[in-house]
C-alpha cells in the first residue's frame, strides 16, 4: 500500500513538472489581437510582474512569470517598458524581461535639421508634440546633435533635448573645439550645414564666409531668412521678397555679421569646416546649373554674376524639359 501510494505521489509530481514544463517551455500564448505594452517599475516583486503580463493577455496565467523564473534562478527581471506583438512561451517572456529587452523609440535627426524639423520628427515618432518639445528645444539650437537615438516612449522631451546636446558636447570636445569662440563656430556650421550638398565643399563655403565677415560685407544666407519666418511662424515653404526685406536679426540679406544663433544643428563635417575654413579668395557662391549640387565660387561680383545667369538658364532650361524644380538648398538664389 505505501509502495503504490509512493508510485503515486512521484507520478503525481511527474505530472505537475511535465504540466509545468509544458506551460513554461512550449505553450505559446497571446491573449492579445494587437500589441501590448508593459511598463515594469523598478523593484516590481516577481509575482506582480506575473499578475502585469496576466492583465496584458502575454501570459495565460501569473504563476506562469515566477515558475518561468525558476529555470533560471540566476536571472532577474529588469524593469522598462517592454512591447509584446505575437504569441510567445512563458520562457521566452522571462528572458526578455531579463535581458532587459525594453522598447525603445528610434528617432533619426538628419543633419541640417532645426529645432522645428526635429519637433515634427519627435511627434511623428510618438515622443511628444511637436509644440512642447520645440519650446523645450529652442534654447539648444544648434546644440542638438544629428544622430539615431533611441528613447524610452515616455521619456520627457527636456530629457530628449539633453541627451542630444550631451552627444553634442562630446562630439566637440573630439574635435577640439575650445568654449571662447563656440557660439560663433556653431552658428556659421550651421550656415555651412545648410548650404553644402557636397562634403569637398564645406569647408570652402565656411571660408566664403570668413572672408565676408572680414570685409563687413553682409553674408545673404537663405537659410538664416528661412529660418527668421519660422521664428515669426510666417514660414509658407519657399522665400518670397518680402522675407528678404523683414528687418529680423536673423535677415542676413539686411544686417552684417553672423545671426544671433544657429539656424540649424550641424553634423561633425560642418562643425570642422567651421573650426578650420579653407583658405580661399573667393567671395560668393551659387548652385551650379548642372543639378550636381556643387557650387560655382567667385572672388569678385562681375564673375559671380555670369555664374548667377549661367544657373537661371540652366534652371530655365530644366523646366522646358520638364525637369522636377523645387526650392531646396541647391536651387535657391545665392546672390552674394
Amino acid at each position: 500500500m505505501k509502495k503504490l501510494l509512493r508510485m503515486l505521489v512521484i507520478a503525481g509530481v511527474l505530472a505537475v513538472l511535465g504540466g509545468a514544463h509544458y506551460f513554461v517551455r512550449m505553450d505559446r500564448y497571446a491573449g492579445f489581437e494587437v500589441p501590448v505594452f508593459v511598463d515594469i517599475p523598478r523593484g516590481t516583486p516577481t509575482l506582480r510582474i506575473g499578475e502585469m503580463l496576466a492583465e496584458a493577455g502575454v501570459l495565460r496565467h501569473p504563476l506562469l512569470f515566477p515558475l518561468a523564473r525558476l529555470t533560471k534562478p540566476g536571472a532577474k527581471p529588469q524593469a522598462g517598458e517592454y512591447r509584446f506583438a505575437r504569441a510567445a512561451t512563458p520562457a521566452d517572456v522571462f528572458t526578455r524581461i531579463a535581458k532587459g529587452d525594453v522598447y525603445l523609440v528610434e528617432l533619426r535627426v538628419p543633419e541640417g535639421s532645426d529645432v522645428f524639423d526635429i519637433a515634427a520628427l519627435v511627434e511623428r515618432a510618438g515622443l511628444g508634440a511637436a509644440p512642447e518639445f520645440a519650446r523645450a528645444a529652442l534654447q539648444y539650437e544648434g546644440y542638438l546633435f544629428p544622430s539615431t537615438y533611441r528613447f524610452r516612449r515616455n521619456t520627457p522631451v527636456e530629457a530628449i533635448c539633453h541627451t542630444m546636446r550631451a552627444q553634442f558636447d562630446k562630439v566637440w570636445e573630439e574635435l577640439g573645439g575650445g568654449a571662447s569662440r563656440q557660439a560663433s563656430v556653431v552658428t556659421l556650421a550651421s550656415l555651412v550645414e545648410t548650404e553644402a550638398a557636397l562634403e569637398e565643399e564645406r569647408a570652402r563655403i565656411a571660408g566664403v564666409y570668413r572672408n565676408r565677415l572680414e570685409k563687413g560685407m553682409r553674408l545673404e544666407c537663405d537659410p538664416t531668412v528661412e529660418y527668421a519666418s519660422k521664428l515669426e511662424g510666417r514660414w509658407r515653404g519657399m522665400i518670397h521678397k518680402s522675407d528678404l526685406e523683414r528687418a529680423s536679426p536673423y535677415n542676413t540679406y539686411r544686417h552684417e555679421g553672423l545671426p544671433p544663433g544657429p539656424v540649424a544643428n550641424p553634423g561633425e563635417a560642418s562643425l570642422k569646416a567651421a573650426l578650420r575654413p579653407e583658405a580661399t579668395d573667393a567671395l560668393y557662391f551659387v548652385a551650379r546649373p548642372d543639378q550636381s549640387k556643387g557650387h560655382v565660387f567667385s572672388r569678385d561680383y562681375a564673375a559671380h554674376q555670369k555664374a548667377v545667369e549661367a544657373y537661371r538658364r540652366g534652371q530655365k532650361n530644366g523646366r522646358k524639359e520638364g525637369a522636377s524644380h523645387s526650392v531646396a538648398a541647391e536651387t535657391r538664389r545665392r546672390a552674394g
